[in-house]
């Protein structure tokens, strides 16, 4: 929508101006309630944004969502910005980013503590997660010039290049889990490519998605580039039916990822789905049982066993199976649940009341459908959303913990005759994000890599993110891919060029 400024052309430049003016300073109206409880067991009453600290059940703060005009003026800033800069030399883009790199580094604590009071990640796991962030951002300053270069192309009759060109503004839909680090991994490869983002973040992590526009402003982005939406969920569809939006990324359930997919589909526009999964963890014969088990019980506890791609059913060979079972249930035991602003803790509690309710009913459900539980279990008695660290035996075919993903700090353990027999249950999921394999045989590794049905093996290692990687999965677990060029070159357009040499005499082709 171009804005009349007065009767006559309006250069985008004087455009994007007039539109930053008017949204300057216009967050959300919000109301501190320091003190006030979510309700009961700390449940979050319905209704509006707001920001809870799950080791309390306290009120933050709570936020006003964006009224529809409001939600107008920010589509229409970030249509705007996009005409304008799109075309913005790439080293200015890379400048930016670094500076980003640099405030993220810098305020690290402050946005740790902001993330671990809002989401309840370990204190410690929240800077690294800013750091990684910064990483992140110099590996796109650094690397996106060649991962856009034109591409030349060796054609019969045509000098021929392939360009990789910006789409527009982007819709990411991100969850609440990594509230810093599943953004910029979409946002910095995004915004070097030209393309402007519109962030609907997960409603329990307002402070955050500010937070994030903040330091991308302060760094010196374009007004337009970078906005979050404070909007309900049953908002986005207008966002994502809109003609200003080019494309749409979301993380988070597959059920989600169905519904965004059908919308945008029906809107004709491109989508990328990293939708979860249910992570095997195989432990072969040969593997390094004590790494293995180390690994085993960090994969499955790291962000409160809130991850996609964290270990979630661990498939042993039954000549280790009695020795893995006694280490990794004994860790378990041992790990300290507590504060997560205290540098000592090790699981904290889950994000939401919600989530714990849930948690809690899959286990319950996988217990009476035959699985034996080994440990935990249970919600812990205390303030906040915390559940005991829990690890379940073979739990059958149908239950929740044999295939479904549970989010929290419960694992499922189950017994395998052989290799064969590892691959036939890890593939029994509707899920394909990771899966981590420990051997030390070739020929294992190389037959897990080829026929495990998920997106990232790594072999004798945890699954991690890494900006150099592709990552996502298959099956339920979405498609499309983050990180690396793969990533960077999912919101392009790969434009074909071609140009026949006005002295060329060779005839043109008879068909398409």
């Amino acid at each position: 929508m171009a804005l009349a400024l007065h009767a006559g052309f309006v250069s985008p430049g004087e455009e994007v101006r007039e539109m930053a003016r008017q949204t300057e300073g216009r967050r959300a109206p919000r109301r501190v309630r320091s003190g006030a409880r979510a309700g009961a067991r700390g449940r979050q009453r319905p209704g509006g944004i707001a920001s809870v600290n799950p080791a309390t059940g306290e009120v933050l703060e709570r936020f006003a969502a964006l009224t529809d005009a409001e939600l107008e003026k920010k589509l229409a800033l970030a249509a705007a910005t996009f005409r304008r800069d799109r075309a913005a030399p790439l080293a200015d883009r890379a400048r930016v980013l670094r500076r980003v790199a640099d405030l993220l580094e810098e305020r690290r604590d402050e946005l740790a503590r902001m993330m671990t009071l809002e989401m309840g990640k370990p204190i410690r796991a929240a800077v690294d997660e800013v750091l990684k962030c910064a990483w992140g951002c110099r590996y796109y300053a650094e690397h996106a010039g060649e991962f856009l270069a034109d591409e030349p192309v060796a054609t019969e009759t045509m000098r021929s290049r392939v360009r990789y060109a910006p789409l527009g503004p982007v819709l990411a839909v991100m969850p609440w889990n990594f509230p810093f680090w599943q953004v910029f991994r979409f946002a910095a490869p995004a915004l070097m490519a030209g393309n402007v983002m519109l962030l609907k973040h997960a409603s329990n992590v307002p402070r955050c998605a500010l937070a994030i526009e903040d330091v991308l402003r302060d760094a010196g982005l374009a007004g337009g580039a970078f906005q979050t939406l404070l909007i309900e969920a049953g908002r986005v569809g207008r966002v994502i039916d809109d003609a200003r939006v080019a494309a749409v990324t979301l993380t988070g359930s597959d059920r989600a990822g169905q519904a965004v997919a059908r919308q945008a589909g029906s809107a004709l526009k491109k989508t990328v789905l990293e939708l979860g999964g249910s992570d095997p963890f195989i432990v072969l014969p040969s593997a390094d049982l004590d790494a293995a088990v180390e690994t085993a019980v960090r994969a499955r506890i790291v962000n409160n066993g809130q991850s996609c791609i964290a270990a979630k059913r661990f498939i042993v060979a039954e000549a280790v199976a009695g020795e893995f079972e006694r280490r990794f249930v004994q860790a378990f035991e041992a790990l300290t649940v507590g504060d997560p602003m205290d540098p000592a803790t090790a699981v904290g509690p889950l994000a939401t009341a919600d989530g714990l309710a849930t948690l809690d009913a899959q286990v319950r459900r996988s217990v009476d459908a035959g699985a034996t539980l080994l440990t935990g279990g249970r919600p812990l008695s205390r303030p906040g959303f915390y559940y005991a660290p829990s690890v379940l035996r073979d739990p059958p075919p149908g239950s929740p913990a044999y295939g479904e993903e549970l989010f929290g700090p419960v694992a499922s353990l189950f017994r395998v005759a052989d290799v064969a027999d590892a691959v036939r249950l890890a593939n029994d999921t509707p899920y394909g994000l990771g899966a981590s394999v420990w051997t030390r045989d070739d020929l294992e590794r190389e037959r897990l890599a080829d026929e495990l049905e998920v997106g990232m093996v790594f072999v004798n290692a945890m699954v991690a993110s890494d900006p150099h990687l592709p990552f996502g999965g298959v099956k339920r677990s979405g498609y499309g891919r983050e990180l690396g060029r793969w990533g960077l070159r999912e919101f392009v357009n790969v434009k074909t060029v071609a140009i026949r040499e006005a002295a060329t005499n060779a005839p043109a082709p008879a068909v398409e």
